[in-house]
């Protein structure tokens, strides 16, 4: 077996496995119960020094 053919079959099984539940973790991971002041702080935080234009 070339070494093409092994990294084919490890990005078609193990590799695509991987990316997919790091993806899932990833996008699940702002809505972590302990996230919710961290989340509201970086909401607001694009608005903080904002003088309106005065």
């Amino acid at each position: 077996m070339s070494d093409y053919e092994s990294l084919r079959h490890f990005a078609d099984s193990i590799g695509l496995a991987v990316m997919v539940v790091l993806f899932l973790g990833l996008c699940l991971w702002p809505f972590l119960p302990g996230k919710k002041a961290t989340n509201q702080r970086m909401a607001q935080s694009i608005f903080e020094g904002d003088d309106d234009g005065e």
